[in-house]
């Protein structure tokens, strides 16, 4: 868990793109418990994983097929990466009001928890304490489709296939990016961008594309073709959504608590020991945005 809880973290920061909210209230209310199940758990996984939860036993559960999951991120990434199995399970905690977006993991080893954070933001899911697990390492594919899955069906709520769309998208390319280029860096420039984009809306491919160039090469990062254009793809479907890109800096703020409290892990500290000063100078350029 230690080694996915570094790997999350390194996603210095991500911005929280929020489309206009989701009214979710009427049905789910702050202190309500969702509880997600992979299908394919063994009846002792799935006991085990209510334990470790912690969840009370007249919580419903929402289940979780591998069918889903190839439905939402099939167009993004390989069936190899997605599997042949439904197992990543997630215990949701509606919040209050404007209390933001907060995650954990539990044996996931690719779905950061940044990221799950940028997606469900991006598919409009707002105000919530997530705890994502499983009995051994997976990739966390499943949790993100069920999560979404499971405010559609209790707070009685339909989110637009194309915010599902996007939000899977989104996560993908930047966790695929980051494979080649570094978690951190690859989560620091998608957040770099919107908020460029949150400060100055781009009016046109051709900004966008001259924007990401130039936030890419500031950061030291050369983007191949490929990965620019996809960029760019992505970004301009986020900009034919409801997107409310006033809200992009407030949501910085989950992201960064989260990052102070990673910091403050005796482990933690001294694994980067050898960078802490460069990791410092990241976390001055950050919080400079909020004065």
């Amino acid at each position: 868990m230690k080694k996915a809880k570094i790997l999350a973290l390194l996603s210095i920061m991500t911005a929280a793109l929020f489309i206009a909210p989701l009214t979710m209230y009427a049905d789910a209310a702050p202190g309500d418990i969702i509880v997600t199940l992979g299908e394919n758990l063994t009846e002792q996984q799935k006991s085990e994983l209510l334990k470790e939860m912690d969840v009370p036993p007249d919580v419903e559960s929402v289940v979780v097929t591998n069918e889903e999951e190839h439905q939402y991120l099939g167009n993004y990434i390989s069936k190899a990466q997605i599997g042949s199995k439904a197992i990543s399970s997630t215990k949701i905690t509606i919040g209050d009001k404007d209390q933001g977006l907060s995650v954990e993991t539990n044996n996931i080893n690719w779905v950061t928890e940044e990221m799950y954070m940028n997606a469900l933001t991006t598919a409009g899911v707002t105000d919530a304490k997530i705890y994502v697990t499983a009995p051994f390492e997976v990739s966390g594919t499943a949790a993100l489709t069920g999560i979404i899955k499971a405010y559609e069906s209790t707070a009685k709520i339909e989110i637009p296939e194309a915010q599902k769309q996007v939000a899977n998208e989104e996560m993908v390319k930047t966790a695929e990016l980051g494979e080649r280029i570094g978690t951190k860096e690859a989560t620091e420039l998608m957040t770099r961008v919107k908020e460029e984009i949150a400060k100055n809306p781009v009016q046109s491919e051709e900004d966008l594309r001259a924007l990401i160039e130039k936030v890419a090469k500031d950061m030291g990062i050369e983007l191949t073709q490929e990965e620019l254009n996809g960029l760019v793809a992505l970004f301009n479907k986020m900009k034919d959504l409801n997107i409310d890109w006033d809200q992009v800096q407030n949501g910085l703020k989950d992201i960064s608590d989260n990052l102070g409290n990673f910091l403050n892990d005796e482990e933690t500290q001294s694994f980067f020991q050898k960078i802490i000063d460069f990791f410092m100078a990241i976390i001055d350029a950050i919080r400079s945005l909020f004065k």
